[in-house]
């Protein structure tokens, strides 16, 4: 058993919950750009006085219609910044939000209204606005519903009869304690589990979190740091950003569809973002498909090269340097300029990303700073700084948070972001700590320094069927790595071997053929077979297995035809594969990998 532990920063006491920011920017920094909207014209500015404005009127109209403290809303919308209006106008109004991901499919909904108890919702669409109020038939409440394009008008005029007191009242007597919101954790198998976070935790977390990365949140936004939001505010990390970014005062924008961010990135030009490593991946790829497509990919290769020597030197000779600079000009610019020019850091975890492409990015002008949380730890529980940063790690816990490694290889967490408990679920509660530590149920050691690093998921270990455990994360992220694949699932619990099933990239998809001379109409089912095809795929999966041992290896693998999307299932709306479900889904090829006469030993 291993443990490590982060002395908390200096106590500084909030006053009230987290709509008390809204009401300290105003008064501190009234005038500053709080957030940039995407509207037809443009990005337009609103103040930290006219979002605390308009946080109360909407409160004011809440309050109106029935909401009382410790009520449910629920939040069903893609990200945009009427989201972040509602989340605290929710909070000033003393209520809890509970928020539904954009592609949630009925039963899930129904699941969320009947569980949370929620007696309102704000929608996004016609069809969320169907699926919810189906949803409290169901549960047999008649609950008010606002589409959200005009629910801030209608609310505005509700709220007139109710006084400005009745919300702005609430600063001094929130409870800390009190739940902020419910979050449904998506999983990859079994019925969501709601996650009671309160202020408290939110707040713990915005110090810290600001506290240790002050070089991205600036002091009081004087810095110009600005953040465009394009992952899921239903999710915990898109929503410790907007808090974090209200906490500091950085200008914080919305884009509603990931498949936008790039075009908005270039508009909006942050100084740092959030990704997951899926989202980096892509990025990676692209240039590469770019520079391979026009010609310059022998350029990019060694471009590559020199910036993961680069970064992994420390202190990097004058040859080094001198190719480092010359390659900056080439190549390491044009990346930057994908993110609009002045980002210089990205936020990533849900994920390990390789730490070949932290290396790239680090020495091309973009630190990729990894950390490791999850809904239960209101977001991060560990994170890689600018001061402190070690490349394929998690980082060292965050202020007041320690970690331990049982016994048993599962990371332990506590401290004051750990969250209350599961609603109305006190037996799963009870079982999701050890002696007042929250169990992960990840797997992972504390190197010599500390830092965190992820080696699997335990409820995702497989077992071959000569006692062999192997935690397919580790060859996963290996194998993804690789431009031609999508996704890899690697399966093998109860089996003789290893195998994987693996989708294609449609990106770099076009790439390949032409390289290869395929024609360029041909489908991944009619290449399934094809001997470049698998030979290139094969270097992939070598590339995962050169992690693991002969007995952990992947011996065999299936092309998949179908593309993994949160929108058929197979991924959940963070973009983590639902391995369950997938090899449900494809249980024919997981058969296909084990044929009775297979000679591999």
């Amino acid at each position: 058993m291993r443990e490590v532990t982060t002395a908390p920063l200096s106590a500084s006491p909030v006053v009230g919950g987290l709509a008390e920011l809204v009401h300290a920017n105003a008064e501190r920094i009234p005038d500053s750009t709080a957030f940039r909207r995407k509207t037809p014209s443009g990005w337009t500015p609103v103040t930290a006085r006219q979002f605390r404005d308009q946080v109360v009127e909407v409160a004011r109209g809440l309050v109106a219609s029935g909401v009382r403290p410790g009520d449910r809303v629920v939040v069903l919308s893609s990200t945009r910044y009427e989201w972040t209006l509602f989340d605290f106008a929710i909070w000033a109004a003393r209520a809890v939000s509970v928020p539904v991901y954009a592609t949630s499919s009925a039963e899930q909904v129904d699941w969320i209204v009947a569980d949370s108890g929620a007696t309102a919702a704000v929608v996004e669409t016609e069809q969320h606005e169907h699926l919810v109020r189906d949803a409290f038939a169901k549960a047999g409440r008649d609950a008010p519903v606002w589409r959200i394009d005009t629910a801030v008008g209608e609310l505005t005029r509700t709220g007139i009869a109710v006084l400005r007191s009745a919300v702005t009242g609430n600063r001094g007597l929130t409870d800390n304690s009190e739940p902020a919101t419910i979050i449904y954790t998506s999983g990859t198998t079994g019925r969501p589990k709601g996650c009671v976070l309160t202020h408290a935790n939110f707040l713990a977390e915005a110090r810290n979190a600001v506290g240790v990365l002050h070089p991205l949140f600036g002091e009081g936004g004087a810095a110009g740091a600005s953040t465009l939001l394009f992952l899921p505010l239903a999710h915990v990390v898109g929503r410790m950003i907007q808090i974090g970014a209200v906490w500091a005062g950085v200008t914080l924008g919305h884009t509603s569809n990931v498949r936008d961010a790039l075009g908005d990135l270039a508009t909006f030009r942050p100084t740092f973002v959030l990704a997951v490593p899926y989202v980096l991946e892509k990025i990676y790829h692209g240039a590469w498909q770019r520079a391979h497509g026009s010609g310059n990919g022998r350029i990019f290769d060694a471009a590559v090269d020199t910036a993961v020597a680069h970064s992994s030197a420390g202190s990097p000779g004058p040859l080094l340097g001198a190719k480092h600079a010359v390659f900056d000009r080439l190549v390491y610019r044009k990346l930057r300029e994908v993110l609009g020019g002045r980002c210089r850091y990205v936020l990533s975890g849900g994920a390990a990303l390789a730490p070949r492409l932290v290396h790239f990015f680090h020495a091309a002008g973009i630190t990729v700073l990894e950390g490791y949380g999850l809904t239960e730890t209101t977001s991060t529980a560990t994170i890689n700084t600018p001061d402190v940063f070690r490349a394929g790690t998690a980082g060292r816990p965050l202020p007041g948070m320690s970690i331990r490694i049982s016994d048993a290889g599962e990371v332990l967490v506590k401290g004051p972001t750990v969250f209350q408990g599961y609603w109305h679920d006190p037996l799963a509660t009870e079982e999701s700590f050890q002696d007042g530590w929250f169990a992960t149920g990840d797997l992972g050691r504390l190197d010599e320094a500390g830092f965190l690093v992820i080696t699997g998921r335990s409820k995702e270990i497989l077992v071959t069927s000569g006692g062999k455990n192997v935690s397919p994360g580790v060859m996963e992220d290996r194998i993804t790595s690789h431009p031609l694949v999508g996704n890899a699932v690697v399966v093998g619990d109860g089996r003789r071997y290893v195998a994987a099933l693996l989708t294609v990239d449609r990106q770099y998809f076009p790439v390949w053929k032409e390289t290869k001379g395929k024609p360029a109409a041909a489908t991944v089912r009619e290449l399934a077979e094809d001997a470049d095809l698998l030979a290139a795929l094969q270097e992939a999966v070598d590339l995962g297995n050169e992690a693991v041992s002969r007995a952990e290896s992947v011996r065999r693998f299936r092309v998949l035809e179908e593309e993994f999307t949160a929108e058929n299932g197979y991924l959940t709306p963070s973009l983590k594969v639902r391995r369950g479900v997938v090899v449900e889904a494809f249980a024919g090829e997981v058969e296909a990998c084990y044929p009775q006469d297979v000679g591999v030993f």
